[in-house]
């Protein structure tokens, strides 16, 4: 079992910069993959970035050159940095860890960007 909590999110305008933090109740150290994905309202959810226990990344197009994951193993931690915000950028963000063959997600956390 794991246990994720999001923090980060909040009101910011086009342009800005807001960084997530997901806090893992174990150490990530050997998780398969951690990342980041959003649902806008009438949406589905969608890939944001990830990042693999090999140090690898993937980005969705859409955010590539403005967001970065980052992990650290020392705090048990994945962040998701982002600038350049655009109002399409508005949504709930979960964390997603994925270990052993299971999912594990976040609550969520509100990202909202105004025009």
């Amino acid at each position: 079992q794991v246990q994720l909590v999001e923090s980060g999110g909040g009101l910011v305008q086009a342009g800005g910069s807001l960084r997530l933090s997901c806090a893992a109740s174990r150490s990530i150290f050997r998780l398969n993959v951690m990342g980041w994905y959003r649902q806008a309202p009438g949406k589905q959810r969608e890939l944001v970035a990830r990042l693999t226990s090999g140090m690898i990344t993937q980005y969705a197009d859409s955010v590539k050159g403005r967001f970065t994951i980052s992990r650290d193993t020392a705090k048990n931690t994945v962040d998701l940095q982002m600038n350049t915000l655009k109002p399409e950028d508005t949504a709930l963000y979960y964390c997603h860890v994925h270990v052993a063959a299971a999912d594990y997600w976040g609550q969520g956390t509100q990202v909202t960007v105004s025009s």
